[in-house]
């Protein structure tokens, strides 16, 4: 059997990180299996549609290296693969459903609906459709729907029996068909339900391994019932657990922690992302922790997944960046800092220090804006940073010690980071100062600040002979 799978998601908004790793779960078991894997896109909830939010689909998957065989738009034997595109499709297999009778159609409103809800409810009783209109003859049936009155399209769900199923993660899954309810196939405007197109579509796209969310565990046994009655073979099923933000709460969109493009703009490496993610529910069985996405399609395997809610700590995934981060070439590290560096306004500065000195401390490249706003202004500060009890150094001292640098830093040609460092060494040892006790006071006096990435001499060199100068002469007037 060849393996076939698919992605499909709804374009409903940015890409959550539970359907990110819906999609890598899915990409890396089809690649790891030799199979094809296909990305649809489910449009029938015009509701919730959002203008744009299917280029956002295309992109974030590119962006994290997860590519499809078949698709929207790269074609293939299986499409349309937007299921609006799709709509005509449906409808007739919702009326063979009818024929058959397992499937009916309903006039009830949702005013009456939404009454015999509230009824149930005072009762204490849990709704569900009560096949009301299941027991309308089919000369009343048609005399309503050529009088054009609304209606929608039910399955029929038997009233006893089972309809279990085995699930690759969560094993036999027990299904009494009294517990299911008689769910909407076709809407009043015409256009399928998720459940029943995902059917359809799944069985018309050749998908032979179903990869989604636990949510629809309990939809599965109806899914099944639609496969049973038109006679289709029923894909196998791989439900995963949901991404919980902690023991309690979902991870959540409104708190701006859920989407993958929030944490691209808070600075986190896609490769990072990627990582932990598929980690998030899946052990490798080993200790390993750090996987390039070919790595994965090695490693993964459906044994490894959880049935336990994975817990999505921000801090790891923040420890994971900073590994990465740490373990980029420099001149990887100067092209993803690069537009943090433009939006600093230091991206004229010398890049080779910025690497050297911020390479080892940033965590996430969104920090790199403020460890190095001293750079484009000096902040304000008081005279007392330059105490030191370490060094024992004074404002008093300082004032001295830069005075004395002051003329030789004027007179310094070239203003290298090897000409800077070698008259400031020079300098101590001339003055029978400590190294220390001629950098402290440099390193407070040009960039206002106690703790800076790297030292005197690299702020020095990125700041320019010129602006160094004029700092020191302002500072020099405030001492």
């Amino acid at each position: 059997m060849t393996v076939r799978t698919r992605f499909a998601p709804s374009p409903t908004g940015f890409m959550h990180l539970g359907g990110l790793r819906t999609a890598l779960y899915t990409y890396l078991f089809t690649k790891k299996q030799g199979g094809t894997f296909i990305l649809r896109i489910e449009d029938t909830d015009l509701e919730r549609f959002v203008p744009g939010a299917t280029e956002i689909i295309y992109d974030t998957l590119r962006d994290c290296g997860v590519l499809w065989d078949e698709g929207p738009d790269v074609g293939g034997d299986f499409g349309p693969y937007i299921q609006s595109q799709r709509k005509e499709l449906y409808l007739p297999y919702a009326k063979r459903l009818v024929e058959q009778g397992d499937a009916y159609y309903c006039f009830c409103t949702k005013e009456e609906i939404e009454e015999r809800r509230a009824q149930a409810q005072a009762r204490g009783e849990t709704f569900k459709y009560d096949k009301h209109c299941l027991h309308l003859s089919k000369e009343e049936v048609q005399r309503r729907l050529d009088a054009g009155q609304p209606y929608v399209i039910r399955q029929n769900v038997p009233l006893t029996g089972n309809s279990d199923f085995d699930d690759l993660v969560f094993g036999h899954i027990q299904a009494p068909n009294e517990t299911l309810d008689d769910m909407v196939l076709i809407k009043q405007d015409g256009m399928p339900t998720y459940n029943f197109a995902n059917v359809v579509d799944d069985h018309l796209m050749g998908i032979t391994h179903v990869i989604r969310g636990m949510e629809y565990l309990s939809s599965t046994p109806k899914y099944n019932l639609l496969y049973k009655a038109f006679g289709w073979e029923i894909p196998q099923y791989i439900h995963l657990t949901t991404v919980m933000k902690d023991q309690h709460q979902k991870l959540s969109k409104r708190n701006g922690d859920a989407y993958y493009s929030d944490f691209i703009e808070k600075g986190y490496l896609k490769e990072a992302l990627v990582n932990y993610i598929v980690l998030l529910g899946w052990n490798p069985g080993d200790d390993r922790e750090f996987f390039t996405l070919e790595e994965l399609k090695q490693a993964f395997d459906v044994s490894g997944l959880s049935k336990s809610p994975a817990i999505f700590d921000v801090n790891k995934l923040r420890w994971f960046n900073a590994e990465y981060i740490r373990r980029m070439s420099p001149e990887a590290f100067n092209r993803a800092a690069l537009p943090w560096y433009e939006k600093a306004g230091v991206a004229a500065m010398n890049q080779d220090i910025l690497q050297r000195i911020l390479q080892p401390r940033v965590e996430l490249f969104s920090e790199l804006p403020a460890m190095v706003d001293f750079l484009t202004a000096m902040p304000e500060f008081d005279n007392s940073l330059y105490a030191h009890k370490k060094m024992k150094t004074t404002p008093e001292s300082a004032k001295e010690t830069l005075l004395g640098l002051q003329p030789l830093l004027e007179a310094q040609d070239p203003w290298t980071e090897e000409g800077v460092h070698d008259l400031l060494i020079g300098y101590a040892q001339k003055t029978g100062l400590k190294n220390g006790q001629v950098m402290w006071p440099l390193r407070v006096a040009i960039t206002g600040k106690p703790v800076t990435p790297g030292g005197a001499v690299e702020a020095a060199v990125l700041l320019g002979k010129q602006e160094t100068l004029a700092r020191l002469a302002r500072s020099l007037e405030r001492l």
